[in-house]
């Protein structure tokens, strides 16, 4: 069975008063929420199984998207509520659901048209990251890829994507709680454990209004 996670426990709180009565994740760009276009780009990808974590409104997500039958696969629920555990919580409190191969993890917010292929990540490497140019509206990147291997540099010159394939190793020292996935990624970095790719098509971060108005001043495809 293959695998995958969408983050979609988030506040949104630059989103308000959008987000004042669904999560961010519910947000629409021409009619259709990010979770559904992600949840789409997943079955494209032979998803079977989706984990969606719950946060903020997290009920209405569970009624939106039910069992998952109605996107051709089965969608389960990994609810963390009002104790939001962050990106790397998140993802180890769904590990069990998860399965032992490579699964795909997407932040809910993100709107992009790239492909995603099913997931598959090098040998000598614990994740794969899809890296994008560095937005105008950030002081700096994330990453340099190195040879097909995400690297830290001094002067990063591309951003984190939010679209990623990792293998449950990454997760195995962890711990449990509410941490982010960054330091995870950067420590897995300086160990050359992270393949990588650059994508410059559509790609955008929905976290205010003016992006999400952008978006949907634009034609959908």
């Amino acid at each position: 069975m293959t695998t995958a996670m969408v983050l979609a426990a988030g506040r949104g709180e630059r989103l308000r008063p959008l987000t004042d009565k669904q999560p961010k994740a519910l947000i629409e760009v021409h009619g259709l929420s990010l979770l559904e276009r992600q949840l789409e780009r997943l079955r494209l990808a032979g998803v079977d199984r989706v984990v969606i974590n719950l946060g903020w409104h997290g009920e209405s997500i569970v009624e939106r998207i039910g069992d998952g039958s109605g996107f051709g696969m089965q969608a389960v629920y990994s609810p963390e509520y009002d104790n939001v555990l962050e990106t790397g919580g998140g993802i180890c409190r769904a590990l069990p659901m998860l399965g032992r191969e490579p699964f795909w993890v997407l932040n809910a917010d993100v709107f992009s048209d790239f492909l995603l292929p099913p997931p598959y990540v090098p040998p000598d490497c614990l994740g794969h990251l899809v890296l994008v140019p560095v937005p105008e509206y950030k002081s700096r990147g994330d990453f340099e890829l190195v040879g097909g291997k995400v690297r830290n540099a001094p002067d990063p010159g591309w951003l984190f994507s939010g679209m990623a394939i990792y293998r449950p190793e990454l997760f195995r020292d962890a711990g449990e709680g509410r941490f982010p996935l960054a330091p995870l990624l950067f420590a897995a970095a300086d160990r050359g454990q992270l393949s990588g790719e650059i994508y410059t098509g559509i790609w955008e971060d929905v976290g205010t209004i003016d992006r999400l108005d952008r978006l949907n001043r634009k034609p959908d495809g």
